[in-house]
């Protein structure tokens, strides 16, 4: 019998993308799907299940579907898209959810990989010029969104080591370049000025959103355990990343530019979270050692990835083409009525 694997946020741009990678895989007899919206690529063979952010209804699934396999694609490390108590719903007791399905007796979950982010090291003047996965934070958490991701990784800490039977692995990735995925660095890349805090000129790291799925797909097929760093080789200066792709630089105070981006987050044009500016100010370097020593080889380099994103920039100006939408209609109830096939019969 083939695997059964479940994937988290089948509606969002991760979690679509990895299951029309799994979808490829003969040795993956079933791949279910779990979102709140309609997913935004097509399936051809998985299954899209309804549910809310938290995940309330996933003990039933995984009772019912018997899968071995989940990826969690669901955990937010992008502030503009919740507010804080969405936040903490979705990172926390949505894994909170997910681990007590996965864990709860019955259960036949064997292989647990979760997408998480590089934004749990922070960025900080006296933090090291490299992270490892075993290095901790400079200074305490002081966002919704990076409490969230380490609150969310805890309890999935605390899930192996209850659980020695499960391989778990954590991925945490730097940011990403990539058409089609709208984040607060891929926003303000995208225009024609982009915003630099005067004074700094922070070292970053990026990956290619090809070495994200990748990376889940490894991690999902060698069943690893443990933490593991992702980014593209290489640091580029923020100033020299603006210039790579097309844009200039929009030079704001430091401490005053939460103020005059203010006007401008509230028209859509730019987006300046705390964590971002922090970013901007002090950088972050990730040590990928760990998951180079399993033999994955990245495609991208952090300067191949951004020059890729250049590229589509200048492409998408000069065609102005508008993205494909799909709707698919299982709901939950609908699910188990109609789609007998997906669930395992001893």
């Amino acid at each position: 019998m083939g695997k059964r694997v479940l994937v988290t946020g089948a509606d969002t741009f991760w979690g679509g993308r990895v299951i029309q990678a799994l979808e490829d895989d003969p040795d993956i007899e079933v791949i279910l799907g779990l979102g709140e919206h309609d997913p935004s690529v097509p399936f051809d063979r998985a299954e899209f299940v309804r549910a809310d952010q938290t995940y309330s209804i996933l003990h039933r699934l995984v009772q019912a579907t018997k899968v071995d396999t989940i990826i969690h694609t669901f955990l937010v490390s992008d502030s503009t898209l919740a507010k804080s108590r969405a936040l903490h719903e979705i990172n926390v007791i949505g894994t909170m959810n997910l681990l007590a399905a996965a864990s709860a007796a019955g259960s036949n979950v064997t292989n647990l990989v979760v997408k998480s982010s590089t934004k749990v090291y922070g960025a900080n003047e006296r933090d090291p010029y490299w992270f490892s996965e075993d290095t901790r934070r400079s200074t305490p958490a002081k966002t919704m969104v990076e409490r969230s991701l380490i609150e969310a990784e805890a309890l999935i800490a605390d899930f192996a080591i209850d659980r020695p039977q499960t391989a778990v692995s954590v991925m945490r990735f730097a940011n990403v370049l990539s058409g089609g995925l709208a984040t607060p660095i891929t926003q303000n890349l995208s225009r024609p000025l982009c915003p630099i805090l005067i004074g700094f000129d922070p070292l970053l790291q990026f990956v290619s959103a090809e070495d994200v799925v990748r990376t889940l797909e490894h991690a999902t097929r060698l069943q690893l355990r443990g933490v593991y760093n992702v980014a593209g080789d290489g640091r580029l200066p923020w100033s020299e990343i603006i210039a790579i792709v097309g844009s200039r630089p929009l030079p704001l105070p430091s401490l005053h530019h939460r103020i005059l981006m203010r006007p401008l987050a509230a028209a859509g044009i730019y987006e300046m979270p705390t964590e971002l500016a922090d970013l901007l100010r002090f950088g972050r370097g990730v040590d990928c050692a760990k998951i180079l020593a399993t033999g994955f080889t990245f495609r991208r380099s952090s300067v191949a990835a951004v020059q890729a994103f250049g590229e589509h920039l200048r492409l998408d100006r000069s065609t102005g083409s508008e993205p494909l939408t799909y709707r698919y209609e299982h709901d939950v109830e609908q699910f188990f009525r109609h789609s007998p096939a997906v669930v395992h019969r001893d």
